[in-house]
């Protein structure tokens, strides 16, 4: 029987791509390098703020500068991150469901904790107790440091916990964590994407996920 469910965030229950495409966007534009297309941006996400901003400046940018188009985002980022940001069909439905059902629920991401807190809080802070942001002191996805985190706050064991994601890092994340994972297939990555990574349940909509999760519950 499963006790919890832990989610990633971006990608998952939220489609955030524009904003963060706008925010990257601002930010090359005031450190002089060429803008991004959203599919690109779409690739250069799933590792956190760091690996995005290094992704999206020019190979040659140096690091000092890097980190001045890093802090530029995330100044532009905490004012303009709800713009464009919204819930996928049926994420709130869902969390309804498997909260009343008896499910601890987390979410685990690496979204920058100054950014994930706010959000989770004002859209499913009624049902979701556990935020494990981006911190500098923990590693990131898909170091499984965050899951551990989420695990010992719900008290709840790995064989219990079911992890939610839409990308490789997340699959990844699950497999060193030793929790079972079931990808999803309306976020930033495909399901070639996610079978390639070893998602071996993924599933096209909340409504399937929610069945999903809580047969897993009455196991």
């Amino acid at each position: 029987m499963k006790k919890a469910v832990i989610f990633d965030l971006d990608g998952t229950l939220l489609d955030t791509l524009e904003d963060l495409c706008d925010s990257t966007n601002y930010a090359l534009r005031q450190c002089g390098y060429p803008e991004r297309e959203l599919d690109e941006i779409r690739r250069f996400v799933g590792n956190g703020v760091h690996k995005l901003i290094e992704r999206a400046v020019p190979p040659e940018t140096d690091p000092a500068q890097r980190e001045v188009c890093y802090r530029l985002f995330c100044e532009y980022y905490k004012q303009n991150m709800e713009n464009k940001t919204r819930e996928y069909s049926g994420i709130s439905d869902m969390l309804a469901a498997l909260y009343e059902a008896g499910y601890r629920l987390a979410i685990v991401t690496n979204k920058a904790d100054f950014a994930a807190q706010p959000l989770c809080g004002k859209l499913f802070g009624r049902y979701v107790k556990t935020v494990i942001g981006s911190v500098p002191t923990r590693p990131n996805k898909p170091a499984p440091d965050g899951v551990y985190a989420a695990l010992d706050a719900m008290h709840v064991t790995r064989e219990e916990a079911v992890y939610i994601g839409d990308s490789e890092v997340d699959v990844q994340t699950a497999q060193n964590a030793g929790v079972d994972i079931i990808g999803v297939l309306w976020g930033f990555r495909n399901r070639d994407d996610l079978q390639k990574a070893g998602a071996n349940v993924t599933v096209s909509d909340a409504q399937e996920l929610k069945n999903r999760l809580l047969a897993l519950k009455n196991c």
